[in-house]
């Protein structure tokens, strides 16, 4: 695990914290949204960008059902979000990749070369043409440009730079944050030593963005109940190895020919579906299912599908959990 993400965006995730610093002095910490009504009541759903969501659209399910509490999402879920209608309360993002990230913002340097550079994208994609990538970031553009006003966004101070300047170009409102790269209990550790450069509290986001939405929801925001759309951490059964997020990574450490052996294969006992998820998102998991267990809220999984489940956590439609939101 971490050969394939600690290593890869410890050391990318300080050097941005430090790049960004012009930006944070001038901006908001994480701390202003305390006691911030964000949403109507104690309740909130995540949404994140998993295999389900494309399934089960729960950004169109919450517009539909007009859901009044907190919507949180992921980046890479603002477009789910967004094409349905739908304007999230709070965006988070924490990936400190140099490109990729910016693209959920709409990329304004995007071109048919750095597609062809780069099939991140691409492969998680059911249309494969870098005419339908162009088309789409236009249309993110052309959404983030009339919306991003309206949006705030926990940002981390890890962001890349290309985030960090899409985002004050869109107008976004900026609450900096800084990621638990590793123990701040430690007062030589890299974390300890960033929260004291920049001011800025930081939050354990479990490794990952979806994690970083519900940490927020309950931490921050004091939701009591809170609903995760979107959080498969994991892959529908079906799924050809190489249309995985970390294909790349995996190959290049342990050859194509012992993929299989890399791979974990689940069964949603609540659906009755195969799943499998890698090692990264497997940690992930496993690190969700702890935090959860000891948060202060209840945390429903209305996903529909994926590899977290976990006797602690009721699997509900995502429709259930706007009637007990109503109730």
């Amino acid at each position: 695990m971490d050969r394939i993400t600690s290593d890869r965006t410890e050391q990318l995730a300080l050097e941005n914290a430090r790049n960004n610093l012009p930006f944070i002095k001038r901006g908001k910490s994480i701390k202003d949204l305390r006691g911030v009504q964000v949403g109507v009541g104690d309740t909130a759903v995540v949404i994140a960008a998993g295999p389900s969501a494309k399934i089960f659209n729960p950004a169109g399910v919450l517009k539909a059902n007009n859901y009044k509490g907190a919507v949180i999402a992921s980046e890479s879920a603002m477009s789910h979000c967004l094409l349905s209608g739908l304007v999230p309360d709070l965006v988070v993002s924490v990936d400190p990749h140099p490109i990729r990230i910016v693209r959920w913002f709409g990329d304004p340097e995007l071109n048919e070369k750095a597609l062809q550079d780069d099939d991140y994208f691409r492969r998680q994609d059911l249309d494969p043409s870098f005419a339908a990538e162009l088309a789409h970031n236009r249309k993110m553009i052309d959404l983030l440009d009339r919306h991003g006003k309206d949006i705030k966004i926990a940002l981390s101070t890890s962001a890349s730079m290309k985030v960090v300047e899409r985002v004050h170009q869109i107008g976004m409102q900026v609450f900096w944050w800084n990621p638990m790269v590793d123990n701040p209990d430690d007062p030589d550790s890299a974390t300890t030593k960033l929260c004291r450069e920049n001011g800025l509290p930081a939050v354990n986001a479990g490794g990952n963005v979806g994690t970083a939405c519900w940490m927020l929801a309950h931490a921050l925001l004091n939701k009591k109940r809170v609903a995760v759309t979107g959080m498969d951490l994991g892959y529908y059964g079906d799924l050809p190895y190489d249309k995985t997020q970390y294909y790349h990574e995996l190959v290049k450490l342990v050859g194509l020919e012992r993929l299989d052996e890399v791979f974990i294969h689940l069964l949603n006992p609540h659906t009755n579906t195969w799943f499998y998820t890698d090692p990264a998102y497997y940690w992930y998991r496993q690190a969700f299912l702890e935090l959860a267990q000891d948060a202060d809220c209840t945390t429903y999984n209305c996903s529909g599908g994926g590899t977290l489940f976990h006797e602690s956590i009721p699997f509900i439609p995502l429709e259930q959990f706007i009637e007990l939101a109503a109730g």
